[in-house]
This record gives C-alpha cells, structure tokens and sequence, in this order.
C-alpha cells in the first residue's frame, strides 16, 4: 500500500501548491493509515472500506488525540482518497460523509511582559549563536511570524532601515509586516557582525538564520534553542515557538491594537482565530485594574 504515497504526495506537491509543513502533516497522516489497513491485510486501495476509515479516525479519538489532529487526519484521507478517484484507482471514495470533531477551544498560552522580557534577554550577545538567537527572538516577538517563515527568511527579506520583513506564509501568500526598532537593531548587529562568523568560507548561502555549520537554521534546532532559553530564563510554562506569537499578539491588543490589524499581521485568513486573543486582553486588563486601582477591592 505504501507504493500509492510517494504519488499522492507530488500529486499535492505539483497540483495543490501546498507548504512543506502542510505535506509533511499530510504524509505523516497517510502513512499512519496505510499502516493501519495493512495490518488488516489490505492491500490494494479498492479493499479499503468505509468501516476502515471510520476504525482508524475512531482510534484517534479513544487515543485522546485532539480534535484539530483528528480533524487533519480526516481532510488528509479525503484527500488521499479523492487523489486515488481522479486517477481511477478507486470507484467508490470510502471517506465520504466522514464527519470532523468540533474543534477544542482552548486559550493560545501567552506570556507575560516580565516574561518576555527574561526570556529577550538571555541570549549571550557577544557570541555568534547569541545574537543570531538574540534577533530571533526579537524578530518573532516584533513581528508575530510563525517559526516556519521566521527559518525561510533570505538575507534582502528583512529590511532593517526601513523596519519591515517580508515573508511568505501557508500556500505562499507573502505578507509585509512591520518591525520595531529594537528587532530591526538586532538583526543589524547580526547580520553586520556575527552572521560571518557562522557561514562557510566560499559558500554562497543566502538564510538570514544560519546553523553552527554554516546552513539554514531548521525548525527543530529553534525548538531546541527556545527551550533552552525558557530555562535559563526560569518560564515555568512549556513553551514552544508558537508561544511568541501568541504573546505577540495578546500584548498588542492589551496595548490597544484594533483585531483587523493584528489578524493582517499575523497572516489570519479568518478574524475568528484572532479574536481568541481578545478573550487574553480582557482579562489581563481585569487583573491590571482590580491589582492597581485603590476602588477595585
């Protein structure tokens, strides 16, 4: 079964456009399910039935996976499925009618401003890794972009004088989002000082964010580095990339930021998604009163 992956997966690579993370999650999820109907001794995407589908997406859910990952497993075996019909593997498409779970509501975890601030400052800026982490840092906080675009970034795509960073989001949609002056200032001292010190004589590499070997900064070895930094910086939270943007955006609408500017800046198609962070304001702002004001209590 495992011979109908590699297709499915140019086939979305070529015709569909889709981002690399969004390929990985879907290979990941296809061959979860292959997998699984092998083990029951399919072999061949005719055998695959109904019940099949609705066993595996059942299994996720008694797993205790959320509902967004049972969610994406179902649109990924739609897909998987639709691909093999348009090539007339299949005559019948046993994944229609799957229903997906309503997905879990749950606040975006958020830092504090003390929090941010720690975990800003722990970077050693003397050294090459310190400030290339230094301006990561302060780019993703300045910015709200994901860790994905944060990597992707090419040396001409942040413009440190005129304080902005393009960059390209799910689907390829490129965005320009503004960056403030304490991020602008750290990518300059980088990239004016420390950037060389980290590439490979006589290579030509044009990542803004480069490896202790000289090469592209990947998103595991960020996560490796924000973690590290969380802990230096004593964040009791598990945090993870994402966690900056969060912040990024809760602390722009405590400080006033209407939603439909914040939804361009962080690259939301729906303004529901980031209205989440709204719910975060208020009640940090219902903290900050009822602490500060002397008729609070």
């Amino acid at each position: 079964m495992k011979t109908y992956l590699e297709p499915f997966m140019l086939y979305l690579s070529r015709d569909r456009g889709l981002s690399l993370n969004t390929l990985e999650s879907y290979g990941r999820d296809i061959s979860q399910f292959l997998d699984f109907v092998g083990e029951r001794g399919i072999e061949m995407p005719e055998e695959i039935k109904k019940i099949h589908v609705t066993l595996y997406l059942g299994g996720l859910r008694q797993a205790g996976r959320a509902a967004a990952t049972v969610n994406r497993n179902t649109v990924s075996i739609r897909s998987f499925f639709h691909y093999l019909l348009k090539e007339r593997l299949i005559h019948q498409d046993p994944s229609l009618e799957m229903e997906t779970m309503k997905p879990d509501k749950k606040s975006p975890m958020v830092l504090t401003v003390q929090e941010m601030e720690k975990l800003l400052a722990a970077p050693n800026e003397n050294l090459p890794q310190g400030m290339r982490d230094k301006a990561m840092l302060e780019l993703l906080y300045a910015t709200g972009i994901r860790v994905s675009e944060l990597i992707s970034f090419n040396v001409e795509d942040v413009h440190t004088e005129m304080k902005y960073a393009r960059c390209s989001g799910s689907a390829g949609k490129e965005r320009v989002v503004p960056i403030g002056n304490i991020a602008a200032e750290c990518v300059a001292t980088y990239v004016g000082s420390m950037r060389d010190k980290l590439l490979r004589q006589d290579v030509l590499e044009p990542a803004l964010f480069l490896n202790s070997l000289g090469g592209r900064l990947t998103r595991q070895g960020f996560w490796k580095i924000i973690k590290k930094y969380a802990r230096e910086a004593d964040i009791a939270q598990d945090i993870t990339p994402h966690t900056l943007r969060h912040s990024f955006a809760a602390h722009l609408l405590e400080g006033g930021a209407d939603l439909r500017s914040v939804q361009h800046m962080l690259g939301h198609a729906d303004i529901s998604t980031t209205q989440l962070y709204s719910g975060i304001a208020r009640r940090n702002m219902k903290e900050v009163y009822e602490s500060h004001h002397p008729r609070a209590k």
